[in-house]
């Protein structure tokens, strides 16, 4: 286990309620995932300070888990920050990487391609560095798709029909998963029909 000592000082509720989503700060490691009672991991606020109603407060670690915890209960962890000053020295966990979960299309692959890209990730990371724990490979159609949003219709039918944009053009399987939609649309997947412009010319 890899942990780093750090000067650091423990906030109190007021101070907390004055932090933003952006700022950095150090909550308990004694979650349900990693059950390190005398470690912290770095997080930062799940909403901004000023929004707090009350109740404890959620942080998210960078290791993408959830903590909630009173900054002032007795019985709490408590939130720290960094601090060349503070009166505590906390013991923090260390990242010993990330582990990619991404789509890569390959046009064309076949093992070959597969062995040359796996290749290429261990030459630039390091052979023992660079693990496949789990593949997924899905032979996949060469069929081109529009990516619309359309807006969820709302109130009674026969209304107009709902109002739609372009969001991108792709080959299958798409993007549309990985798109964040605005509120009250939905996605819509269409083969591709190329945009004529039919304005007269002279």
């Amino acid at each position: 286990m890899n942990t780093e000592k750090i000067a650091a000082r423990r906030l109190s509720l007021e101070e907390v309620t004055k932090l933003g989503v952006k700022d950095r700060l150090f909550v308990s490691a004694d979650t349900a995932e990693l059950k390190l009672p005398d470690c912290y991991v770095p997080a930062f606020l799940t909403k901004s300070g000023e929004d707090f109603e009350g109740g404890p407060i959620t942080a998210r670690t960078v290791f993408q888990e959830e903590v909630s915890c009173l900054p002032d209960g007795e019985n709490e962890a408590g939130i720290y920050v960094a601090d060349e000053n503070g009166s505590v020295t906390i013991e923090v966990l260390q990242s010993a990487g990330v582990v990619l979960d991404l789509t890569l299309f390959v046009p064309g692959a076949d093992k070959g391609a597969l062995t040359a890209l796996y290749a290429a990730a261990r030459q630039a990371f390091g052979a023992d560095i660079v693990q496949i724990w789990r593949q997924g490979l899905k032979e996949v159609p060469d069929v081109k798709v529009d990516i619309f949003e359309e807006q969820v219709p709302r109130g009674r039918k026969g209304s107009d029909s709902p109002k739609r944009d372009r969001r991108a053009s792709d080959t299958y399987p798409t993007r549309a998963d990985f798109i964040e939609f605005s509120a009250g649309w939905k996605p819509v997947v269409e083969i591709h029909r190329p945009i004529v412009d039919d304005t007269p010319t002279i």
